[in-house]
């Protein structure tokens, strides 16, 4: 994945609200409902949100700048302390294997330094063997200890991905790409195991593919548990006329009756609008909220000047 703050177009002096705003700007621009001919819209939605996932985490906003983390949040490998230690080389299958050299069977130093070593790691440690330059070339001997071979990497999902299933592509540490089945009803924090498609290492059976759903946050709906909801703009004359309006949803949009005279803060329950769940879906909760031209309007004004003289109200009487 590219540079997170490359992705979100911001300098890496931004403050929250910068990146906040720029992020949404993108999701809007870049939603796969907006961009339905583009083939490679969802894969951009994708990557916005897994720039914000970074940057919009404080702390690990914080990791990424110090070079803990990488571009997908995973750990970097920071090395030895002291830059001490064994120097490494990578083998088959990603995994590197580490030389301890010597100064020979009978140099300095050369029975103490096996010592050592066969101490640390609990007499795993196979004998030494003539290595180049006289030295002598340790090995581990992983007889009796278990590899972990198996791979975890996170995958970001919009929020209708989540909800109907889908295909996406993931890159593994590796460089290799696989094409991953997104089962319908996903949920955050939720594991999808690829049995033998982790690493793999000469003697041991291949581990597997261990990826965590994350779900990116939505432009517009907000999600609890199975249920959404959204705030849904109306205009004053809707709101006091009533009509219908049209509402979006995970599916195709559909249309609301607004009665008339309808407060800004009033909730009208879609069933079955929400989420996936165990015996049936949830339910898309929509709030009105009353939305007034921009800029000044006269003929507005001088109106609600006229009602306000001949039709006085006090909403907040009940407050006391």
């Amino acid at each position: 994945m590219r540079d997170p703050y490359e992705v979100l177009g911001v300098p890496r002096s931004a403050s929250a609200a910068a990146i906040k705003s720029a992020y949404r700007k993108l999701a809007k621009k870049h939603h796969p409902d907006s961009n339905k001919g583009d083939p490679k819209a969802a894969e951009r939605f994708a990557e916005i949100n897994s720039a914000n996932e970074i940057l919009g985490d404080e702390d690990k906003r914080k990791q990424f700048d110090r070079g803990e983390i990488d571009a997908e949040g995973k750990p970097r490998f920071q090395g030895f302390p002291g830059g001490g230690g064994p120097r490494g080389r990578t083998g088959p299958g990603g995994f590197e294997s580490y030389t301890f050299r010597s100064g020979g069977a009978g140099g300095p130093g050369g029975g103490a330094f096996e010592d050592i070593l066969n101490s640390m790691f609990g007499g795993g440690m196979r004998g030494a063997r003539p290595g180049a330059g006289g030295g002598a070339q340790f090995e581990f001997d992983t007889g009796g200890i278990g590899l972990d071979l198996d791979v975890n990497v996170a995958m970001s999902v919009s929020l209708e991905e989540s909800a109907k299933g889908g295909e996406k592509r993931v890159r593994l540490p590796t460089g290799k790409e696989l094409n991953v089945k997104i089962p319908a009803g996903v949920t955050e924090g939720q594991q999808i195991r690829l049995r033998g498609q982790g690493e793999s290492a000469h003697g041991h059976p291949p581990g597997d593919l261990l990826i965590t759903i994350n779900i990116a946050p939505h432009p517009f709906f907000k999600v609890e548990g199975t249920d959404l909801r959204i705030d849904l703009p109306v205009t004053l004359y809707e709101a006091v006329l009533g009509g219908k309006v049209r509402v979006p949803t995970l599916g195709n949009a559909v249309e609301l009756s607004v009665p008339k005279n309808t407060s800004s803060g009033r909730t009208f329950r879609l069933k079955g609008k929400g989420l996936p769940k165990a015996g049936g879906t949830g339910d898309l909760f929509v709030t009105i909220r009353i939305m007034l031209p921009d800029g000044n309007d006269t003929e507005l004004e001088a109106l609600m000047e006229k009602w306000r003289d001949q039709h006085p109200y006090n909403p907040r009487s009940g407050l006391g």
